[in-house]
């Protein structure tokens, strides 16, 4: 069974275990990896462990470290949630939405979802017209493996005792559904046919330790889900983003089906995707257990988004460049895609004609593909988005003849430093600057911990046990500068092991990343929350171990996006690739403390907005994202900045000793 993360036009996701690699229509089949030599590069420095510059830091943090889970936005996780110390957090217990049992609420119908009738019925629309309430969501479908991924104690053990705490080990061989995916979830507490058109909880019938469904999330889907349009715009929410058409979204297009004819007798369940959006857990019930403490110990933030509309690829890479990657002829000069890797959202007919009650246009389109050139209005789905920008006065940052990399394709290296120029969805060798460049030229050390790297690298394609590592999650792996120079590549991409061998030597680099493998990495279906709960709680107590290396530690917990599930909070448009829905961070530090709850607008561009202030680097390139500067916003409204396009840089979580939280740094 392949299992290495190979991802065809419409996969929208980082589904590696094995069981849950289905990446929808268009997913290329095995392939035999074989390679070309690597790139050439001039400036082949020899890095060291330590830099130089580790402790020139504004600020007494000497270490941050990121570690990144899956697809949960924030008020699937945090949404009955409560602050303390007289903290306000915005959740959808906070607006009323649900009741502390997770029932609706008074203010229920702030929620509630929508269907829509395209008004153009072959070109893709941003904010659909003629919408109508849902009386009761569309089915509530089961998702996940219908018996284990792993199917013994010592397989268990032997796959990932290194990565978590023993007593989470016996969780991977738990939480099966028993039922066939994509059919009506019958666990859930309440008829999964029935199920109020707004947020419901999943448990205690899907309960805490069971897998469950995972929602579309790729880029035009998203976006539209998300129903921008300045005909919706307040004064909480100028950019008039309702996040009113998740499900619906999923249930007329799902992940896509690459342009085939609708079959007929299409229905709410025939993208076997039904609410799954809608689904959220219940910490005030004894969900999420382990992260509810940490945010009720430390910092967290309630205003921390997505960087980018869509799915795990497009996101890691923002984290790693602050940016947005693009097709080139693998030397650093911008071409096009085949035609079939350009993305196309404009939907087709409805198989039936249009026949009543099915009198709407089915979006069946998103023609495959994962790239736009997002410069050229005549591109389907560009203008829809570009125009909507115009409106709010963003720019969208799309350089003529560029096409932007969206959706998730593997990297253009092997992790050997090898080009892989096999498999057919793959993104060429690519010249997007990266912070671990802007890093070594300040000698400041990094590195980025891949949970099953070394498995990877001696098998890519990921046929031997104990291989679940994620390619399209490691920034740098698509990056010509890491990986075409030996000594730099293998210096600064390592495997989970080392992360505990070097706490165990009490060194941390100044920056780095972690990212668990496919089975612990928190995705719906493929992973549960629990088990990236207990990824993370196995590296943050060894930290906490070495009291000498907790005390100059930040470590920040975050998703790389929210896997489409719904969220109630604001969103800021920056540019044509996102802002996205916000998903969790919470921020662990000595600094970090009391429960304290950020309101700062924030995305995954902020944490190297953090890092850049704290070394007094500038920002990646002239176009990355970290030259926006910190929101200003109004008291009675600190969610929307008013200076927008406008990212924080994270200081608010902390209190270096001098005004608390919120006051910025130290200099």
């Amino acid at each position: 069974m392949r299992k290495r993360t190979s991802f065809g036009l419409l996969a929208g996701t980082s589904l590696v275990a094995a069981a849950a690699c289905s990446a929808g229509p268009g997913t290329p089949g095995a392939a035999t990896a074989t390679s070309s030599a690597p790139l050439s590069v001039t400036d082949a420095s020899t890095p060291s462990q330590s830099g130089a510059n580790d402790g020139n830091t504004h600020t007494p943090i000497k270490h941050v470290l990121v570690i990144i889970g899956e697809n949960r936005s924030f008020d699937h996780v945090f949404a009955t949630y409560k602050a303390k110390n007289g903290q306000y957090v915005d959740n959808i217990l906070a607006k009323g939405i649900i009741n502390e049992d997770g029932s609706p609420g008074p203010n229920f119908g702030r929620a509630v979802q929508k269907s829509a009738i395209d008004e153009s019925p072959s070109t893709y629309e941003l904010s659909p017209g003629s919408q109508t309430p849902y009386s009761v969501l569309p089915p509530v479908l089961a998702g996940g493996p219908t018996t284990p991924y792993v199917t013994s104690l010592t397989e268990a053990e032997t796959d990932e005792s290194a990565a978590l705490p023993s007593s989470y080990v016996p969780l991977l061989l738990t939480g099966a559904t028993g039922l066939t995916s994509g059919t009506p979830d019958t666990r859930l507490a309440q008829n999964p046919l029935t199920v109020p058109p707004g947020p419901f909880q999943l448990s205690p019938g899907i309960s805490y330790d069971d897998y469950s469904a995972s929602p579309v999330h790729r880029f035009y889907q998203m976006w539209q889900q998300l129903d921008c349009s300045v005909e919706h715009a307040t004064f909480a929410n100028p950019q008039g983003c309702t996040a009113s058409l998740f499900p619906w979204v999923e249930t007329t297009i799902g992940a896509g089906d690459n342009g085939v004819t609708q079959p007929a007798g299409f229905t709410d369940e025939s993208t076997r995707e039904g609410s799954a959006s809608m689904g959220f857990w219940n910490v005030l019930q004894g969900d999420v257990p382990y992260f509810k403490s940490l945010a009720d110990t430390y910092a967290m933030s309630d205003n921390f988004h997505q960087s980018i509309q869509g799915g795990t690829g497009a996101n890691h890479i923002a984290l790693g460049t602050g940016d947005a990657d693009w097709f080139s002829d693998g030397k650093g000069n911008a071409e096009a895609p085949p035609t079939l890797e350009i993305e196309n959202p404009d939907p087709q007919p409805a198989a039936d004609g249009g026949t009543p009650p099915n009198n709407w246009w089915v979006q069946d389109g998103y023609s495959g593909g994962t790239y736009s050139d997002c410069s050229d209005e005549t591109q389907a789905g560009v203008k829809e988005v570009t125009s909507y920008l115009q409106q709010i006065h963003v720019k969208p940052n799309c350089e003529k003849g560029h096409y932007y990399l969206l959706n998730n394709y593997n990297p253009g290296y092997f992790g050997d430093g090898t080009v892989d120029t096999v498999d057919e969805f793959t993104i060429p060798p690519s010249s997007t600057r990266t912070i671990g460049d802007e890093l070594l030229e300040h000698d400041i050390s990094w590195r980025y911990y891949g949970e099953d790297w070394n498995a990877y690298v001696a098998d890519p394609e990921g046929y031997g046990p104990g291989n679940e590592y994620c390619n399209i999650c490691n920034p740098f792996q698509y990056a010509t500068s890491i990986m075409a120079n030996a000594a730099v590549r293998t210096t600064h991409l390592k495997d989970e092991t080392d992360l505990f061998t070097d706490i165990g030597n009490g060194w941390l680099p100044a920056f780095a990343i972690t990212k668990p493998d496919g089975l612990l990495d928190g995705h719906p279906a493929s992973s549960k929350l629990e088990l990236f709960e207990g990824y993370t709680k196995k590296i943050v107590d060894a930290i906490q171990a070495n009291p000498a290396l907790w005390a100059d530690t930040a470590i920040f917990i975050t998703f790389d996006e929210g896997g489409g599930y719904w969220d109630s909070g604001y969103v800021q448009p920056l540019d044509f690739f996102g802002d996205g829905t916000r998903i969790p961070l919470i921020t662990v530090s000595p600094y970090a403390t009391g429960g304290h709850v950020s309101h700062e607008y924030g995305d995954h561009v902020s944490i190297l907005k953090f890092v850049e202030k704290n070394w007094g680097l500038p920002p990646i390139t002239n176009r990355s994202r970290d030259n926006y500067p910190n929101p200003i916003a109004l008291p009675v409204n600190p969610y929307v900045p008013l200076n927008s396009p406008a990212i924080g840089d994270l200081a608010d979580e902390f209190d270096f000793g001098h005004h608390g939280p919120g006051e910025g740094f130290p200099w």
